[in-house]
């Protein structure tokens, strides 16, 4: 609620004004999220009604169970893909071997922070950048986010396959690199072939 005592203005953006509700699978009837993320390690928060109501309100439900280790997660990747019809767009805190479902294999992928944080600290460090700044990270979501391709979709992995880690890595130090320079940020001289240096400095 916006006038919660303690609400800070990062939060308060995406408070609404609305009578409390008492359970979460209420709570999602009532406000129609296209999202759910989990991240207080309660264990078996995404109930089958949750994730199935999450599946008539969205056509693609984003189902993120991100608490560790599996015991404390929301639920499994093959709760996700079962009871959203194979339709979720899921990612987890903790690995979890494929699932199979109505003859499709869906490979579910964790959303670990050594996606972002070494393409980051390696971009940053490389340019002498003198600032890590939020916009470096939206460069750095944004290409992550652009590495995923089309088959990784088609079996429902939002990320790349974590043997591609380095070169994902490479490719974050480059944008945040670039930002680095185009800021004013930098300490070391610009490169004439950026992934080359930033591949040298690995």
């Amino acid at each position: 609620m916006k006038n919660r005592a303690g609400l800070t203005d990062h939060k308060l953006r995406y408070a609404h004004d609305h009578a409390p509700v008492g359970d979460f699978l209420t709570a999602i009837q009532t406000l129609k999220p296209t999202a759910i993320i989990g991240v207080a390690a309660v264990g078996g928060a995404f109930t089958p009604e949750v994730l199935q109501t999450m599946a008539e309100l969205n056509e693609r439900p984003i189902v993120f169970a991100l608490s560790n280790p599996t015991s404390k997660a929301e639920c499994s990747a093959e709760e996700a893909y079962r009871h959203t019809g194979g339709r979720a767009l899921f990612a987890c805190g903790s690995p979890y071997d494929p699932v199979r479902l109505d003859g499709k294999t869906f490979v579910p992928r964790q959303g670990n922070n050594s996606y972002i944080f070494p393409g980051v600290g390696l971009g940053a460090i490389a340019s002498g950048s003198r600032l890590v700044t939020d916009e470096m990270f939206m460069a750095a979501a944004h290409t992550l986010a652009y590495l995923v391709d089309p088959d990784d979709i088609e079996q429902g992995s939002l990320y790349p396959a974590l043997p591609r880690i380095r070169d994902v890595s490479a490719h974050i130090a480059v944008a945040v690199a670039e930002v680095a320079y185009k800021r004013g940020l930098a300490t070391v001289p610009r490169p004439n072939d950026m992934m080359a240096f930033i591949e040298s400095q690995m």
